[in-house]
């Protein structure tokens, strides 16, 4: 169950970082968005995986521990929030430059980026 978690964490981690490095703007946001989802599944991990246990300490030996299941919460709703805001300023940068790449710099001839 470890291993599939590392897994999925370095996947989206990897692939997020790889998107951030595109020179337009939805890849850019997609990896953004992908980034976030790794960070918020590490912080879930950390809070232990048990199944069937309290959330709270009751006297159980195993327990899962709430605190990064609400810090995961949180960070979904900004996640959202940061994830429109950046779309929206992606928008207004394509109509005022003319164009989607990220530093806002024509595009050279040949660019196939």
């Amino acid at each position: 169950m470890e291993a599939l978690i590392a897994l999925a964490i370095g996947t989206l981690t990897g692939c997020g970082v790889y998107l951030l490095l595109r020179a337009r703007t939805f890849p850019v946001v997609l990896g953004l968005t992908l980034l976030s989802y790794g960070v918020n599944l590490f912080l879930f991990a950390t809070g232990r995986l048990v199944i069937g246990q309290p959330p709270v300490i009751s006297g159980a030996a195993n327990y899962a521990d709430p605190l990064p299941q609400a810090l995961v919460l949180t960070a979904i709703v900004i996640g959202f929030a940061m994830t429109a805001f950046v779309i929206m300023l992606s928008l207004r940068a394509r109509e005022e430059f003319g164009n989607d790449h990220v530093d806002g710099a024509p595009p050279q001839a040949g660019d196939t980026a």
